[in-house]
C-alpha cells in the first residue's frame, strides 16, 4: 500500500455516509493545514511583533476622554461585528488585535494616570492590584498569540507496506489503583488493532516493588504482597507482562523508566490505570511517526466519562463543556501550530530513541510528562496532537482529590518554570519558549484570583485607597477593555468553555493552591508526587471539609457590601466609586454561590460511571449457551447507558409484554470496535415502567472469561466515534449572557441547598449540648429522687 492510500476502518465501513463526510473533512484540513502554512513561524512571529509594535505607538496616543470614550467604544463595536463573521482566518488576526490594542490601552492609562502613592498600607495593596492586572494581561496576550493559528492535523493513515509499522510497548502505570479498574484498561489495551506480533501490554506495578512489599508496617506489607500476586495473575491471564521494581524513586517517572530497561519496541504507548484505549488508538497516532522521523511524540486528549465535582455537584454533566476541552480541543492546537504541542502524561505515543537519548523521562518536576516534552523540544524534535478522543478516562470524584490533583499540577508547572526556564532554555524557538512560558506562567492565577477577591473589600472596610481614577475615565479606559477580553475569550473559547466558569473552576482552586505556589517559589524542589484517588464513593449528600476558607471569604465578602450600603446611606463621598466596588462584590458573590454548591458534595455509589448511549440490541430470554436459544422469543431494546459492569435498556411500550424481566439473558448488539454482532450473556437485577409506559431494564455482565471481557469492554470503551458524537454534544457555544446567567443560577439555587444543610447541621450542633445536659440532670434526679423534691 503506498502512503498517500487511505485506510479505511471498520467504522467507516459500516457507516459509508458518514465515512465520506470525514473524509471530505480530512481533506480540507489538509488545505488548512497547507494554507497556515504559508508563512514561515519566524514569518508569522515578525507579523505579530510588528502588529503588536504598531498597536504600543497607537495605545501611547493621547486623547481627551470624549476621544478615548469614541474611539474604545468603536473598536468594541467592530469587535461585536467580527464576532458576526465566525471564526474566519482572515478576521480571526484582526479580532484578536482590538482586544489587544484595547488592552494595550488600558495598560498606558492604568500605568501613567492612576499609581499614586496615598500611605504605606494604600501603596502595598496597590502594588498587589497592579501587579495582578499584569499577570492577567500577559496571560491574555500569551494566549491570543498561542491560539492565533490553530492548526487542525490532518490524518495520518498507516502505512501497511512491509516492515514499516513500528514496534510498540505499551505502558500502563499503575501505585495503588484496584485490580478491577485495572482489568478493563488491560483488556482494552490488548485488543488494540494493531498486528498482534508487534506489540506488548505492560503492567507497571509501583505497588508492588520491593520496597512495598518489605515495609515496617506488617498488615500494609501483606496487602501489598496480595494486590501484586492478583495483578501478576491478571496479567498473565490476559496476555499482558507485569513489571516492577526495587524501590520506589521518582514516582510514576521512574517506573516507566525502570520499565524502558526491560523493553525494546520503538514506540512506547502510555496509559494511565484508569485512561480505557480505544480499538483505534495505534491506527489513528502511529502514521505521524512513519512521516516525520523527527516527531517523538504524538499526543491525544484526556476524554472523561464522569464528572469533574463542578459538573456533577451542580448537575451540569453531558450539558455544558467539560473544563479539560478548552485545553483540547483548542490550547493544544495552537501549540500544534507551533511545534509546542506537549505531553500530558497518558494518551500517547513517544519515541523510544528520543526518550533514551534524554536519559528517559524526566524527573526533576512532578509534572515530568511536560518537562519531558519540554527537553525533546530543546533538542529539536517535533510533536504531533491529533484531537480525537482515543481513551475514556476518570476525573476526580469528589472536591478534595480534585485539589490535590490541581495543586500537583500548579506545583509542578511552577517548578518548570522554575527550574527549566524556557525562556532561557537553549534550543527553543521563540515561539516555543512563549508557549512554554505560557503554560507555566497561567498557573500563577491563584494569587491574581485572591487579590481581584479581596480588592473591593479592602476599600469598603478599611478605606484603602489603591486605584487613583474617577468612574468616567474607568469606563473610558478599564470597561471597554473587561467587554475586549470577555468578547475575545468567548470568540476564542466560547464553545468549549463559557463565561464565567474559568472563573469558578480558578477561584474554588486559588483558595488552595496559592499557598501551595509560595511553597515552591521558595524551595523548588520540595514537592513530591501525590496519586489523584480514583473509583471514590460518596454515600449521602455532604459537605466537603475544605469549605472552611470560602465561609470565610463570603462573610468578609457580605461585610464589604453591608459596609458599602452603610456608606451610601450616610452620604459618604465618591459615591460612584462605592457603588463600583459593591458592585464589583456582588460579581464575586456571584462566584462564590457557585463555589458554595460545588462544595456541597452529592451522593456518588457508584464507583464505576455509566457513559449515556443509544444503540439499537436485542434481548433474549435465558444464557447465551442455551441450545434452544433461537427459539426463545426476542425483545427489541434501546441501550441507554453503559459502563464496565452492566446496561440500562428500554423497551417499547409495545413490546414490554414479551421482555425478561429476571434471571439470565443474552443481549446481541452491533459492536462497532469489532465489526461484528456481539452476543453478550447478562442477569437481570431490576425492571419497571416508566411514566411513557417503556420497561426500563437494569441488567449486569456474568462472563468474566477472558473471551467474555473482551467482547463487553470493546462493546463499552472500544468505539472512538461514541465519545466524538458525545463531545460534540456537549460542546456548544451559548452566548456571553446566558453564560452569566446559567452561573448566577446554578450559584442561587446549589448555594441555597448547601446552606440550609449547614444551617441545619449548626443547630443540631447547638442544641446537642443542651440535650446532654437535659439527660444528665434527669439522670441525678434518677439517682437521687429525694434531693430534687
Amino acid at each position: 500500500m503506498s502512503e498517500a492510500t487511505e485506510t479505511i476502518t471498520v467504522d467507516q465501513a459500516r457507516r459509508p455516509i458518514t465515512a465520506g463526510a470525514r473524509l471530505a473533512s480530512a481533506r480540507k484540513s489538509c488545505r488548512d493545514a497547507r494554507a497556515l502554512a504559508t508563512l514561515p513561524e519566524w514569518g508569522v512571529v515578525a507579523l505579530w511583533a510588528a502588529s503588536l509594535a504598531a498597536l504600543g505607538v497607537l495605545a501611547v496616543v493621547k486623547l481627551d476622554l470624549s476621544a478615548q470614550y469614541r474611539l474604545s467604544f468603536s473598536v468594541v463595536a467592530a469587535m461585536l461585528v467580527l464576532r458576526r463573521t465566525g471564526d474566519q482566518r482572515h478576521t480571526r488576526l484582526f479580532f484578536l488585535l482590538c482586544s489587544g490594542f484595547l488592552t494595550f490601552r488600558y495598560l498606558y492609562w492604568r500605568t501613567t494616570s492612576t499609581l499614586g502613592y496615598n500611605g504605606f498600607a494604600d501603596f502595598v495593596f496597590m502594588l498587589l492590584l497592579y501587579g495582578a492586572e499584569l499577570y492577567g494581561i500577559v496571560v491574555a496576550m500569551l494566549g491570543l498569540f498561542v491560539n492565533s493559528r490553530p492548526l487542525q492535523r490532518a490524518p495520518a493513515p498507516l502505512i501497511m507496506t512491509p516492515g514499516a509499522l513500528p514496534s510498540i510497548d505499551v505502558f500502563i502505570p499503575t501505585y495503588n489503583e484496584p485490580p478491577e479498574l485495572l482489568q478493563v484498561t488491560l483488556r482494552a489495551a490488548l485488543d488494540m488493532r494493531y498486528p498482534r506480533a508487534l506489540f506488548n501490554v505492560y503492567l507497571l506495578d509501583d505497588g508492588g516493588t520491593l520496597q512495598k512489599l518489605t515495609q515496617a508496617d506488617p498488615a500494609k506489607a501483606a496487602e501489598a504482597l496480595e494486590r501484586s500476586l492478583a495483578l501478576k495473575q491478571m496479567a498473565e491471564r490476559h496476555g499482558g507482562i507485569y513489571l516492577t521494581r526495587e524501590r520506589n524513586v521518582h514516582a510514576k517517572a521512574g517506573n516507566i523508566n525502570a520499565a524502558l530497561e526491560h523493553t525494546r519496541g520503538d514506540l512506547i504507548a502510555i496509559f494511565d490505570a484508569d485512561h480505557v484505549p480505544t480499538a483505534d488508538f495505534l491506527e489513528k497516532t502511529v502514521g505521524h511517526f512513519q512521516r516525520d522521523d523527527r516527531v517523538y511524540l504524538v499526543q491525544t486528549p484526556h476524554f472523561f466519562i464522569n464528572p469533574d465535582p463542578l459538573e456533577k455537584n451542580l448537575g451540569m454533566f453531558g450539558r455544558m463543556p467539560p473544563e479539560s476541552e478548552m485545553f483540547y480541543s483548542v490550547v493544544q492546537h495552537g501549540l500544534d501550530f507551533w511545534n509546542a504541542s506537549f505531553f500530558c502524561g497518558s494518551a500517547a505515543l513517544l519515541k523510544r530513541r528520543c526518550l533514551e537519548e534524554i536519559g528517559g523521562i524526566a524527573g526533576n518536576s512532578i509534572t515530568e510528562d511536560a518537562e519531558t516534552a519540554l527537553t525533546l523540544h530543546a533538542r529539536g524534535y517535533h510533536s504531533r496532537y491529533v484531537d480525537e478522543a482515543l481513551i475514556s478516562g476518570l476525573q476526580p470524584e469528589t472536591f478534595a482529590s480534585f485539589i490535590v490533583q490541581r495543586v500537583r499540577w500548579a506545583q509542578g508547572m511552577i517548578q518548570l518554570f522554575l527550574l527549566s526556564n524556557p525562556l532561557r532554555l537553549k534550543g527553543l524557538t521563540l515561539a516555543q519558549r512563549l508557549c512554554y512560558f505560557s503554560n507555566a506562567f497561567f498557573w500563577f492565577f491563584c494569587y491574581a484570583r485572591v487579590v481581584f477577591l479581596f480588592a473591593p473589600i479592602m476599600y469598603l472596610l478599611f478605606g484603602l485607597q489603591f486605584y487613583n481614577a474617577t468612574i468616567p475615565q474607568f469606563f473610558a479606559y478599564g470597561l471597554p477593555q473587561m467587554i475586549g477580553a470577555i468578547l475575545a475569550s468567548d470568540y476564542l473559547f466560547g464553545r468549549y468553555r463559557w463565561t464565567l466558569i474559568s472563573e469558578v473552576y480558578e477561584l474554588l482552586q486559588s483558595m488552595f493552591s496559592l499557598r501551595a505556589v509560595v511553597s515552591v517559589m521558595l524551595r523548588p524542589r520540595a514537592p513530591g508526587f501525590k496519586v489523584t484517588p480514583k473509583g471514590e464513593k460518596i454515600e449521602e449528600d455532604s459537605i466537603s471539609e475544605l469549605a472552611g476558607p470560602f465561609y470565610v471569604v463570603y462573610v468578609l465578602v457580605l461585610l464589604g457590601v453591608a459596609a458599602g450600603v452603610w456608606k451610601l446611606v450616610h452620604g459618604y463621598p465618591h459615591r460612584d466609586v462605592i457603588v463600583s466596588a459593591v458592585s464589583w462584590c456582588g460579581l464575586n458573590l456571584v462566584l462564590l454561590n457557585a463555589c458554595i454548591g460545588v462544595l456541597y458534595e452529592r451522593k456518588q455509589r457508584r464507583a464505576v460511571p455509566r457513559v449515556p448511549t443509544n444503540l439499537e440490541a436485542v434481548l433474549y430470554a435465558g444464557s447465551a449457551d442455551d441450545d434452544a436459544e433461537d427459539a426463545s422469543p426476542k425483545t427489541a431494546c434501546r441501550i441507554v447507558d453503559l459502563s464496565a459492569g452492566g446496561l440500562k435498556a428500554v423497551v417499547a411500550a409495545g413490546d414490554a409484554s414479551h421482555a425478561p424481566r429476571q434471571g439470565d439473558a443474552t443481549l446481541e448488539i452491533f459492536n462497532a470496535a469489532r465489526g461484528h454482532t456481539s452476543r453478550i450473556p447478562l442477569t437481570i437485577r431490576n425492571a419497571f415502567s416508566t411514566r411513557d409506559g417503556e420497561l426500563a431494564i437494569g441488567a449486569q455482565f456474568i462472563d468474566d472469561s477472558v473471551a467474555g471481557l473482551s467482547e463487553r469492554v470493546s462493546l463499552v470503551f472500544g468505539d472512538s466515534g461514541r465519545w466524538r458524537d458525545f463531545r460534540e454534544s456537549r460542546n456548544r457555544r451559548i452566548g456571553v449572557l446566558p453564560s452569566l446567567g446559567i452561573v448566577f443560577r446554578l450559584g442561587l439555587i446549589h448555594a441555597f441547598g448547601h446552606y440550609r444543610v449547614f444551617a441545619t447541621g449548626m443547630l443540631r450542633y447547638a442544641s446537642h449540648p443542651l440535650r446532654a445536659a437535659s439527660r444528665s440532670a434527669a439522670a441525678r434526679r434518677s439517682r437521687h429522687p429525694k434531693q430534687h423534691q
